[in-house]
């Protein structure tokens, strides 16, 4: 059974990092940032810094016209997706409530993030902590999960510039590499739904998991990594099959 008494045991006694070094730590030493977290575990800095982040990075892409645009764009398209056809009356509805998207899509972050952090946690407590023998509480693991959203927070001030030049939303996917492929094909939305930012994530969270547990981070990366791409693999099938 991994025993969270000794990753505190093993953290040298010197003063906790603080939330900047924390946060920084993760990008940049993540081993020791990570043990620094599970000894004392704090989630509530790191959650209002990667929201702090999201929010201004989006509320600023919503409030520019091609923001708006780009979300009208995108919330059509999945409707469509299901085969939901939307009248110019709704559509013009749509149109208008597109002018409340900084406020509307800054709430939203601030209720999604939280509640999918808290999720991940649970799902990640449930495999190490009772299907594998761990015992870290929902503390320990809902702090090193709020500490790797770091990565995702710097993914959405990446893909947000980014999103304004292309006008619709973008981030850092491998189909940046295959131009010359056609967007609707298997192959390009396979890609497509492959964000590098998000490897980058699973490989942090990754390492966060191994030094809680004790566990070696390779076959948690590899583990989280086959189901991402499963995923992937699986709306790429769907969305080209629709």
């Amino acid at each position: 059974m991994t025993d969270v008494a000794s990753v505190r045991d093993n953290v040298p006694d010197k003063p906790a990092p603080g939330l900047l070094a924390r946060m920084v730590g993760v990008v940049v030493s993540p081993r020791e940032t990570y043990a620094a977290v599970a000894a004392r575990p704090r989630a509530f800095g790191a959650i209002v810094v990667v929201l702090a982040i999201v929010v201004l990075a989006q509320g600023i892409f919503l409030s520019t016209e091609v923001g708006q645009q780009a979300a009208l764009d995108q919330n059509v398209r999945a409707m469509e997706a299901f085969g939901v056809q939307i009248p110019d009356e709704a559509y013009q509805r749509m149109e208008e409530g597109m002018r409340m998207a900084p406020i509307t899509g800054g709430v939203s972050a601030m209720v999604f993030w939280p509640l999918l952090m808290a999720i991940l946690s649970v799902l990640f407590m449930g495999v190490f902590s009772m299907l594998m023998g761990g015992n870290a509480t929902f503390k320990h693991v809902f702090a090193i999960v709020a500490h790797s959203a770091i990565i995702i927070a710097l993914q959405q001030a990446f893909s947000m510039p980014l999103s304004y030049a292309r006008g619709e939303f973008a981030g850092a996917s491998l189909d940046v590499f295959v131009p010359m492929l056609e967007e609707t094909s298997f192959v390009a939305r396979f890609l497509g739904g492959i964000d590098l930012f998000f490897i980058w994530w699973i490989v942090s969270v990754s390492i966060g998991l191994g030094v809680l547990y004790k566990r070696r981070t390779g076959g948690i990366a590899t583990s989280l990594l086959t189901i991402y791409v499963v995923i992937v693999l699986i709306v790429a099938i769907w969305r080209s099959g629709s």
